[in-house]
């Protein structure tokens, strides 16, 4: 059995190499510095006064519907197909140099994107939560107040839109964001066939 796994993965790690776009990351335009730590990738930018950092994780980024044109004759757990895309919720820390707060902005992509079309320039991240958290910390306190955008007055919402934009962040970035999010799972994807191939390989 376990020959026959080894064999299935090697010809499944070919066929994910030949559908792999990228061979390297692709870059975000901007001046985005990226660094990733396994699944976890983070983007850096520094403008006057100000740091901004977004951060997300591939695990879990795709959506469980992945084709669009539903095709009905394809067991969909079967085919992996090369349009599969990643769409990680992100995280955006903004930290000004004088002030020892962070503003967060949780970020995400909407699973019903499609459908939008006929509203004019509809953004294609939309924002969750928005907190203040202690520069510097790695535990975020449950205790500080977070904003919910569902109940948000509509131009609030669209003044923190503007502050993201103005920051880069905006629907340019998000699509680019998207690219490097599809081309770091299916480099993580590849990575983790070859190391179930050892592992099953392994006497």
């Amino acid at each position: 059995g376990d020959k026959a796994f080894a064999q299935f993965l090697t010809d499944e790690i070919k066929e994910e190499r030949k559908i792999q776009k990228h061979k390297s990351l692709p870059k975000v335009s901007g001046g985005w510095e990226l660094e990733v730590h396994g699944t976890e990738a983070k983007l850096v930018r520094k403008i006057a006064g100000e740091k901004i950092t977004v951060t997300f994780n591939i695990n879990n980024s795709i959506p469980p519907s992945v084709d669009e044109e539903t095709q009905e004759d394809q067991k969909p757990d079967e085919q992996e197909e090369p349009d599969i895309t990643s769409t990680p919720n992100f995280v955006v820390e903004v930290i000004k140099d004088d002030t020892k707060q962070t503003l967060v902005l949780d970020c995400h992509y909407p699973e019903d994107e499609v459908g939008h079309e006929g509203e004019e320039e509809s953004d294609i991240f939309t924002i969750r939560e928005v907190s203040f958290q202690p520069t510097g910390e790695s535990e975020w306190k449950d205790t500080n107040y977070t904003l919910n955008t569902d109940s948000l007055d509509w131009a609030l919402y669209d003044h923190l839109m503007d502050f993201l934009a103005d920051r880069g962040v905006d629907n340019t970035f998000a699509d680019e964001l998207i690219e490097l999010s599809t081309a770091l799972e299916h480099q993580e994807y590849i990575k983790f066939l070859e190391d179930l191939k050892s592992f099953v390989k392994c006497q």
